[in-house]
């Protein structure tokens, strides 16, 4: 089993960049699918962005397409979210889990907050 630690996350205003890390325990890191997930006050979390275990695909929700770049080094055993152009409506918690999304894997998130 993989646990996940994010971090990275913080106060922003608008327009500015944050960039998240998603380090994993484990060896088996690059054997999965990873994703980006977001869970913002009283909604549903919803996927942000995916990658495919060499990171040669990925995938990006509507809401953050050209502003939100994944990457992974499995070398490093971590998974990367670069968030620019942010916007208050990207203030959330933001977690990393393998894809499909398991339960058994959730971390504990970082906070993303972006000011107007």
């Amino acid at each position: 089993q993989v646990q996940l630690v994010e971090s990275g996350g913080g106060l922003v205003q608008t327009g500015g960049s944050l960039s998240l890390s998603c380090a994993a325990s484990g060896r088996t890191f690059s054997s999965y699918a990873m994703g980006w997930f977001r869970q913002a006050p009283g909604k549903e979390r919803e996927i942000v962005a995916r990658i495919t275990k060499s990171g040669g695909s990925t995938y990006y929700a509507d809401s953050v397409k050209g502003r939100f770049t994944i990457s992974r080094d499995n070398a490093k055993n971590t998974l990367y979210l670069q968030m620019n152009s942010l916007k208050p409506e990207d203030t959330a918690v933001y977690y990393c889990n393998k894809w499909p999304k398991s339960d058994d894997y959730w971390g504990q998130g970082t906070q993303v907050t972006v000011s107007s």
